[in-house]
C-alpha cells in the first residue's frame, strides 16, 4: 500500500497529541515538555541558531527544527517510528498549515474576541494545573520509587489463590440439575461429560478453565467455585453467561508478581494516590470563599461547640427527677 505524503493525514493525531492529567487519567502521563509554539521556542530548549535552524517562514513568523522535534515528540509511538526522512515533512506541512491558521485568525482579530480570550484563559489554566501535578508526580513515579513501592505492598507477601477447575455451562436449571446428576454418578468422567454438554469456553478441552484467581472470573461463578474443596462438584450456579456446574480440581497460592510484572498497577497506584493527595494539600491551603447562585455572601456556618454531638449523662438510680 503505497504511503500518502499528505500532511492532512496527520492532522487529527496533532490535534490530540498533546499529553494531559484530565484527558487520560487512566494512563499517568509521562513528564514531557509541552510543544514549543511555532516562532516562539520555549526558552528551556533554547539552542544557539546554527544547531536550531529555520525550517520554514509563514508571514514572517519562524518555524524552527526544534519545534517540529518537539512536535514529533508528542505524536503517537506508532506515528514516531515512522523513517525520519518521511516524517519530518509531513510535520513541518502540519506546522505550516497551524501558523497560517494563526496568522488568518490574528489578522481578522479573533484573538481579541471575548468568547477566544476566555477560551484561551481556560486552556492556560488547565496546562498550569496539569504542568503543578507533573512537577508535583514525577518524582513519586521515577523506578526507583515504583521499586520502593514493590518491596512494600508486594514483595515477600503471599500470593493469591488461585484454583485450577472445570465446568459445564448450559441454558437452564434444569439441564443443570440434569447435568449435575449425571456428573455425580460413580465413576462419571466429568471431562468426558463436558465435552458432550457444555456450550462454554475450553468444552473441546473437557470445560478446563485452567488456573485463575477470584478476580478473574464473575462473581456468581468465582464465589461458588472458591467455596469447593479439591475434588469437589458445586450446586448449579446461575450467571450472566447461563447455569453452570464446577468441579475444583486443584488449589495452590500463587508466586508474588515480579517488579516487571506489577510495574504498571504500581505505577497507576502511585499517581492515583499522589494527585489525590496533591489537590487535597493544595486545596487546604487555599483561601475559598464562597458565595450564592446569585453573587450574595453565604450566611457564616455557626461556630463549632464543645457541646455539638454531646449527651447527658444516665441518670444515677437515686438521682431525684
Amino acid at each position: 500500500m503505497p504511503v500518502m505524503r499528505s500532511s492532512a493525514l496527520l492532522l487529527p493525531f496533532l490535534l490530540l497529541a498533546t499529553p494531559g492529567l484530565a484527558q487520560a487519567p487512566a494512563q499517568p502521563p509521562a513528564a514531557t515538555p509541552a510543544p514549543a509554539t511555532p516562532g516562539t521556542p520555549a526558552p528551556a530548549t533554547a539552542q544557539p541558531a546554527e544547531a536550531d535552524p529555520v525550517v520554514a517562514r509563514v508571514d514572517g513568523a519562524e518555524i524552527r527544527r526544534s519545534d517540529v522535534t518537539a512536535t514529533i515528540a508528542q505524536l503517537p509511538p506508532e506515528l514516531r517510528a515512522a523513517p525520519e526522512a518521511m516524517l519530518f515533512p509531513l510535520v513541518v506541512d502540519q506546522l505550516v498549515t497551524q501558523q497560517a491558521l494563526v496568522a488568518a485568525a490574528r489578522a481578522q482579530k479573533l484573538n481579541e474576541d471575548p468568547e477566544v480570550q476566555a477560551r484561551i484563559r481556560r486552556a492556560e489554566d488547565q496546562e498550569l494545573q496539569q504542568a503543578l501535578l507533573r512537577r508535583e508526580i514525577a518524582p513519586l513515579l521515577t523506578e526507583e520509587a515504583l521499586r520502593a513501592r514493590y518491596q512494600r505492598d508486594i514483595a515477600g507477601k503471599p500470593g493469591e489463590e488461585e484454583i485450577h477447575a472445570r465446568h459445564i455451562l448450559v441454558a437452564s436449571e434444569d439441564e443443570a440439575k440434569k447435568v449435575l446428576a449425571e456428573v455425580r454418578r460413580p465413576g462419571a468422567d466429568f471431562a468426558a461429560i463436558a465435552r458432550t454438554r457444555s456450550t462454554g469456553p475450553g468444552t473441546e478441552q473437557g470445560g478446563d478453565l485452567g488456573f485463575f484467581k477470584k478476580g478473574d472470573m464473575v462473581p456468581e461463578f468465582a464465589e461458588a467455585a472458591f467455596a469447593l474443596q479439591t475434588g469437589q462438584i458445586s450446586e448449579p450456579v446461575r450467571s450472566a453467561f447461563g447455569w453452570h456446574v464446577i468441579k475444583v480440581e486443584e488449589r495452590r497460592t500463587a508466586a508474588a508478581p515480579t517488579f516487571e510484572e506489577s510495574a504498571e498497577q504500581l505505577r497507576q497506584a502511585a499517581f492515583e494516590e499522589a494527585v489525590n493527595a496533591t489537590v487535597t494539600r493544595i486545596s487546604a491551603a487555599a483561601k475559598v470563599e464562597r458565595f450564592n447562585e446569585d453573587g450574595s455572601p453565604r450566611a457564616a456556618a455557626p461556630a463549632p461547640s464543645l457541646l455539638d454531638g454531646a449527651s447527658p449523662p444516665p441518670a444515677q438510680p437515686n438521682q431525684r427527677r
